[in-house]
């Protein structure tokens, strides 16, 4: 596929179950839906959407609800997986298209899984980036969560199930703790293996106690840095942590789906350096049994979490690669 003329980037809202959505949008041709994870917005995918649109795609790039300039619902059980499944479909409608292929990093990688094993009609490929996929079904996730740490730790998951807890933390101060867990969690700021894991805090203490102070990594200038400040002192940071907050709810939502794999060509890129891909090895040796249209995966030695901020040329390479592909 031929690159295209540079397209302008432009923002504007639709209608979704959550109320509305906003959305990031630049090119023309197949629609690519992109999808960030916890916490971030459609900034996340910056890099992308240019080369995307410059490789002949329409590439789309959401605030998940409660995110943004997205709506915010106030209850809690509104950001269960059904639902924002249900707000990508909203998004594909709207657009005037009848299918597209969704990618999602992070929490946005889980979302995109789900939404192409509910949805295959109207999401005919799936990438996933950093986390991967792991069908429906296991143990209660708080139950798993809960025994992780041991006595004197806790896992940051069960930190952020108790509303207002984690809250009370993040916003006095949103720029730090950003940064902080930005800086923890990639590849050239990640604290050295044996130091404290930023996954944890101790009973009496707080998460951002382990995250690297007064540094940045080198992805994420002080302009970007704001871009996120700047939404999460406006929003706060509810709507995000309620997806957490919905775990257990998800694990009986989906029990329907437990074990279920997904059929429709995917993709899968992670990081070495990145606790998701280390800790669920297992979901990553299971991929022939849970993605059998897998047809791209691969593990950049030297990356951490935020790999499409972190290494945006080799994931734009991978991802027009893998796209071009589906379009032959």
């Amino acid at each position: 596929m031929q690159p295209k003329p540079t397209a302008v980037l432009r923002h504007r809202t639709v209608d979704a179950p959550a109320g509305r959505l906003h959305l990031a949008e630049q090119g023309n041709g197949p629609l690519v839906l992109l999808v960030h994870g916890f916490p971030e917005s459609w900034y996340s995918w910056r890099r992308q959407l240019p080369a995307l649109a410059a490789a002949g795609y329409r590439a789309v790039a959401i605030d998940v609800r409660g995110y943004g300039r997205s709506s915010k619902p106030v209850e809690a059980d509104a950001y269960r997986m059904l639902d924002l499944v249900e707000d990508n479909v909203a998004v594909v409608h709207a657009l005037g298209e009848p299918n597209a292929v969704v990618v999602g990093h992070d929490w946005g990688a889980n979302i995109a899984a789900t939404s192409a094993l509910l949805h295959p009609e109207v999401f005919r490929a799936v990438g996933m980036l950093s986390v991967p996929y792991a069908p429906p079904g296991g143990p209660r996730p708080t139950d798993i969560f809960g025994q992780i740490g041991g006595p004197e730790q806790e896992f940051y998951v069960s930190y952020f199930q108790e509303p207002g807890r984690a809250e009370a933390e993040i916003e006095p101060d949103v720029r730090g703790w950003l940064a902080g867990f930005y800086a923890a969690l990639s590849a050239d700021t990640m604290p050295a293996q044996g130091e404290p894991d930023p996954h944890f805090l101790t009973r009496s203490g707080r998460l951002r106690d382990r995250f690297p102070a007064g540094i940045l990594p080198a992805w994420l200038t002080e302009e970007d840095l704001d871009v996120y400040v700047g939404e999460f002192e406006r929003t706060g940071l509810t709507g995000a942590l309620n997806r957490y907050r919905n775990m257990d709810r998800d694990w009986e939502d989906l029990a329907p789906h437990r074990g279920a794999a997904i059929t429709q060509p995917s993709l899968f890129i992670g990081g070495a350096l990145d606790s998701s891909t280390t800790w669920m090895s297992d979901a990553i040796d299971a991929f022939p049994t849970t993605l059998p249209g897998l047809t791209s995966s691969h593990l950049l030695e030297g990356a951490g979490h935020w790999i499409q901020q972190e290494r945006p040329e080799e994931i734009n390479q991978l991802l027009t690669s893998w796209l071009n592909t589906l379009t032959a």
